[in-house]
């Protein structure tokens, strides 16, 4: 690792201020701070320190998400093994050719063959959101003379785990694109963004190529229409807004709850969710108000459309537990919801913002049948009002203060 130091700092002198590579400091900044904790130390007045820095934190998302990165690849091979195991054909791409190639065989009690299967469709989307985004980031870092931030870390991350195996390589490009400029650097880059980044492009995409990011045929990476009666690619979110509890009668809550059902590459397993928030919370990275009020809105909503009922909308009677386990509900709310960034500041204000997700989510899931995962716009929805909850909250504090005081 010496060696590298020592590489590193030869090279320096190209990159800082008067260097013929002057302009490119940000890429070789980014470089160095990633490898190595940053030499520089803060002189002069007294200033607040502090263990967490950003770096730090975007790490910690990054590894609360592992568990959801290894579920991603298995069920994508798992999903592919069953629906082919009742009839379905390969999917003809150039992943099934590898797959085979390597000697697997589609089987869904084959673990490693599900693993391999799914690792072919996740790792090129992830890659090209990388690249695509990272591109961008050190375009924007160089133009505009700053040091490359940690933001696209998590970014990166999220954005492959909430789009579908089957997704075109070239819409994740343009998607990233899209999330990056419009979502974040268009605000002035990392912190200064008012929606997710992550959300902004699944719901991009959602508009712009609805035929590739929903519908029956995105969520199983094989051709299962050749497959037998009955074998569907739709998820059990899409079935249960249409039949309500008659398509969830011969399914199990546990299942959904682990997470082995179709859907997005990353958000199927509510467990591998919670292994994540367990991470964010003890860490404190992740603020547990905002996850009880999204917890709290969804739960009085969900029973509130259970006792109000109706003879049209069949996903009334869908119990709330249910909803908590299906779709992008409990990926979102440990991962998209408690963006520091993008969320309330002040801790009345997280439960608030928390709990009008939770509403949020219900109703454009049950009140709108035609569009089940609403998770993402009840988050985008809510980052708008974060500013405002957080500015009555802090009125509403000083005006509390300013009357104690008087009656002091």
């Amino acid at each position: 690792m010496k060696a590298l130091r020592d590489l590193l700092d030869s090279v320096a002198p190209h990159f800082e201020k008067g260097g013929k590579l002057e302009k490119l400091y940000p890429a070789y900044e980014a470089q160095d701070t990633i490898l190595y904790t940053p030499g520089e130390v803060t002189k002069g007045g007294t200033h607040v320190r502090d263990g967490l820095d950003l770096k730090r934190m975007m790490i910690t998302v990054v590894v609360a998400l592992q568990p959801c990165f290894l579920f991603a690849m298995y069920n994508t091979g798992l999903q592919a093994a069953l629906a082919i195991e009742v009839g379905a054909t390969p999917l003809d791409t150039w992943q099934t050719d590898l797959f085979y190639y390597l000697g697997f065989q589609f089987s869904s009690a084959d673990h490693i063959a599900n693993f391999v299967y799914g690792v072919l469709y996740f790792v090129p989307i992830w890659i090209v959101t990388l690249a695509a985004g990272g591109l961008l980031e050190v375009l924007f870092a160089v133009v505009r003379g700053h040091e490359i931030t940690e933001g696209f870390l998590v970014s990166s991350s999220l954005i492959p785990l909430t789009l579908p195996a089957t997704i075109p390589l070239w819409q994740v490009a343009i998607g990233t694109g899209f999330g990056i400029v419009i979502g974040k650097e268009i605000f002035g880059g990392v912190g200064m963004n008012i929606f997710n980044p992550a959300l902004m492009v699944r719901a991009f995409l959602f508009f712009a190529y609805p035929a590739q990011i929903s519908g029956d045929k995105v969520w199983v990476a094989a051709d299962y229409s050749t497959a037998a009666d009955g074998y569907s690619g739709a998820t059990w979110l899409a079935k249960a807004s249409v039949e309500g509890n008659a398509a969830l009668a011969d399914v199990r809550w546990f299942d959904a709850f682990v997470g082995l059902v179709p859907g997005s590459m990353g958000e199927t397993s509510a467990l591998a969710c919670l292994m994540g928030a367990v991470i964010l919370l003890a860490t404190g990275v992740g603020s547990w108000r905002t996850m009880a009020g999204v917890v709290g809105g969804t739960a009085i909503m969900g029973l509130l459309f259970n006792a109000v009922g109706s003879d049209t909308n069949a996903f009334f009677e869908v119990g709330f537990h249910w909803h908590m386990v299906l779709g992008g509900w409990a990926f979102g709310m440990v991962f998209m919801a408690t963006d520091p960034v993008s969320s309330s500041f002040t801790d009345t204000g997280k439960l608030l913002y928390g709990f009008f997700i939770g509403v949020m989510v219900m109703l454009v899931r049950v009140v709108n049948p035609a569009y089940p995962e609403g998770m993402m716009l009840a988050i985008l929805f809510m980052n708008m009002f974060a500013p405002f909850i957080d500015h009555f909250v802090v009125e509403a504090n000083i005006k509390r203060r300013a009357l104690r005081y008087a009656e002091e």
